[in-house]
C-alpha cells in the first residue's frame, strides 16, 4: 500500500543557537500570538518539503546519504533581520558559493534521482531561517520585526550534516540525520 508522506532537507543548528531561536519563536507566539513558525525546530531549508511513498523511505535515506558522501562540510554565518514583503521575519544566512553550489547540485539529484519535483523556491534559493510568518496579524508585522531586530543573534554554524524532517501529526519533526 502506498502512503505518502511529506519531508524536506535542512540544515538545522544544534545546541545553545538552536535553544535560542526556538525561545525567540516562543516569545513571538506569546507577546505577538503569531505560532505558526514553531511547526518546524530552527532550520535552514536546502530542499523544499515534498511528498514521498513512506514504504520506501529507507531507500530514500540510503540515496540521500550517497549523494551527500561527496561534500565537505561549510561555514555559514546567521546575522541579521530581513523580511518578504509582509509576509515572513527572518534571520538572514550569509553564506559562500559553497551553499549555493550544495543547495543547486541536491535539486537536480532530487529531481534527476529521486523523480521530485522542482521546486520554485529550489530554483530562487535564498537561504533563511523563518521565525515568524503565516499568521503574522499585519498589525503586529513591525512591532514583531523590531523586537527580533532586538534580539540581534548572530552565530556561526559548521554544517557537516543535512537533515532529513518528516511531517507528523501537522507538525516537522527531526527525522534523520545524514
Amino acid at each position: 500500500m502506498k502512503l505518502l508522506q511529506k519531508y524536506f532537507l535542512a540544515i538545522v543548528p544544534e545546541g545553545e543557537f538552536e535553544e535560542r531561536v526556538t525561545n525567540l519563536k516562543l516569545e513571538i507566539k506569546h507577546r505577538f500570538q503569531a505560532k505558526y513558525a514553531l511547526k518546524s525546530p530552527p532550520h535552514i531549508t536546502v530542499k523544499m518539503p515534498f511528498t514521498y511513498n513512506e514504504a520506501k523511505e529507507e531507500k530514500l535515506i540510503e540515496r540521500l546519504k550517497g549523494f551527500l558522501g561527496d561534500y565537505k562540510p561549510m561555514t555559514l554565518t546567521i546575522k541579521g533581520v530581513k523580511t518578504f514583503g509582509e509576509r515572513v521575519i527572518y534571520l538572514d544566512v550569509h553564506a559562500d558559493q559553497d551553499l549555493y553550489d550544495f543547495q543547486n547540485d541536491l535539486k537536480n539529484f532530487c529531481k534527476r534521482e529521486l523523480n521530485l519535483v522542482d521546486e520554485l523556491s529550489d530554483r530562487n534559493y535564498h537561504p533563511h531561517m523563518t521565525v515568524a510568518f503565516k499568521d503574522i496579524k499585519k498589525a503586529q508585522f513591525q512591532n514583531i520585526l523590531h523586537f527580533v531586530a532586538e534580539r540581534r543573534l548572530v552565530q556561526k554554524i559548521d554544517v557537516s550534516n543535512i537533515i532529513l524532517l518528516k511531517r507528523v501529526d501537522r507538525v516537522w519533526k527531526l527525522y534523520k540525520k545524514l
